[in-house]
């Protein structure tokens, strides 16, 4: 039987890690046959990471309908509701278990050993539910403040950069732990997969400014928020740590997430 190629030479191999990075990232299910035939390595599941903001695309694609066809008959407010109920089912709150995990890590902590520790535990404590509830806040009231025509767009792209940023901490740091679901990620990005990152990046942002010229400035404001966030957990991070883990991975997606959505809802452009 032929093997897939962890490099993805060939259009099947890289459907499998298409396929492999939405099994991961996502609750839609790929099982059965069709998850025989995508079959599973350690190495075919790092390499899926470069299409990570794919996924991202899909679920902000897919997040700007349903806030877009419920903002036809509610509030932005509720659409917004509505959009973040949807997001958590389709990831399974993926990232936002994540943010918790580490906010309880880093908050309940005064040594490495006891954070990672502390992070593993499945329980939630006080500096995780905090996080959690900061964080919805955050993305419901911008929900609630931006135009409902630009909602969409800044949903799609607060799903691509906010993946985009755990790829950049995942290239650049070292992991740390010797177990754990992100411990295929240890290896770092190679730099065509970085590469094919940045791509996704560039055509996401290039497909919505072609669309609405206008969106430029907002969408450099995004890009600057979402990086001072990133560098000021990856800092966190190789102070409290020394690396990073699956957790703080979903702590630097959800920050990307609210940099996003506060940047197209400030007045800074828009006035």
């Amino acid at each position: 039987m032929r093997r897939s190629n962890p490099d993805g030479t060939t259009l099947r191999d890289q459907i499998k890690l298409l396929l492999l990075a939405l099994q991961f990232f996502t609750r839609v299910p790929v099982t059965g046959a069709l998850a025989a035939w995508v079959g599973y390595t350690p190495e075919m599941l790092r390499a899926s990471a470069r299409y990570f903001p794919l996924i991202g695309l899909a679920i902000g694609s897919a997040a700007a309908l349903i806030y877009w066809l419920s903002a036809q008959l509610w509030s932005p407010w509720i659409a917004g509701i509505l959009t973040l109920i949807f997001t958590a089912l389709l990831t399974g709150a993926f990232h936002e278990d994540g943010l918790a995990d580490y906010c309880d890590g880093i908050g309940g902590s005064s040594t490495p050993a006891r954070a990672l520790e502390i992070m593993k535990d499945s329980r939630i404590g006080s500096y995780g539910a905090l996080a959690l509830c900061l964080a919805t806040a955050l993305k419901l009231a911008a929900l609630g403040t931006i135009e409902v025509t630009l909602a969409p767009v800044a949903l799609i792209l607060a799903h691509v950069i906010g993946r985009v940023c755990s790829c950049c901490v995942l290239a650049s740091l070292a992991y740390v732990r010797d177990d754990g679901k992100s411990k295929p990620l240890a290896e770092s990005m190679r730099a065509g997969e970085l590469g094919f990152v940045l791509f996704t990046l560039v055509a996401s942002i290039a497909l919505v400014c072609l669309w609405q010229p206008q969106l430029l400035r907002l969408v450099g404001l995004a890009l600057v928020l979402s990086a001072l966030s990133t560098l000021a957990i990856a800092r966190q991070m190789l102070r409290r740590i020394g690396g990073f883990t699956g957790d703080a991975l979903g702590a630097i997606e959800q920050l990307g997430e609210c940099a996003v959505l506060l940047a197209f809802a400030s007045h800074l452009f828009t006035r």
